[in-house]
């Protein structure tokens, strides 16, 4: 059975550019991300090592109980933008594969949020390839994400306001 998020991925990205044996999709989606049907994406024989990133809605922020986020992308910047990461990931870093889907939509407590999968031959280059896929999806993406909270506030917040060393 084929998944939504990754159909819309194969849209989004239809072949799988390979340059020097690594292959990198981004794509943003509106349905749930189905996690294990992207890590059976993740194949390559030569590779020694998986390291995945799930980014799951919790119930609270700097205070305040959370009930829902919902997320808006500028689709074509974000997946243009997404591209440029993933070329300097392939220069960065020796992988194989790496994968990452953005959820876009209302998404409740505990849903994925978004999804970062890399493969490569060593577990050093694959965690390191991750961190940055994450960190640099965060940063630079025009991503947008509401909070509603229980006290019935709500606020947009751009991502971008990340830190790069937070340490969550």
């Amino acid at each position: 059975m084929t998944n939504k998020c990754f159909t819309q991925l194969a849209k989004t990205n239809p072949i799988k550019t390979n340059w020097l044996y690594n292959a990198c999709m981004f794509s943003i989606a509106k349905t749930a991300i189905d996690t294990q049907y992207l890590r059976s994406q993740l194949s390559d024989d030569r590779a020694g090592a998986l390291v995945e990133f799930e980014g799951r809605v919790r119930n609270h922020n700097e205070g305040s109980t959370v009930l829902t986020l919902e997320y808006e992308a500028a689709e074509s910047l974000a997946v243009a933008e997404a591209n440029r990461i993933f070329s300097e990931v392939k220069e960065k870093f020796a992988i194989y594969e790496a994968i990452c889907v953005h959820r876009q939509g209302l998404l409740q407590i505990g849903e994925t949020a978004v999804y970062v999968g890399v493969i490569s031959a060593h577990r050093s280059e694959a965690f390191a390839a991750c961190r940055y896929i994450i960190d640099e999806i965060k940063h630079r993406l025009p991503i947008w994400k509401k909070e509603t909270y229980s006290d019935g506030r709500s606020e947009w917040v751009n991502c971008q306001h990340i830190n790069h060393e937070h340490a969550h």
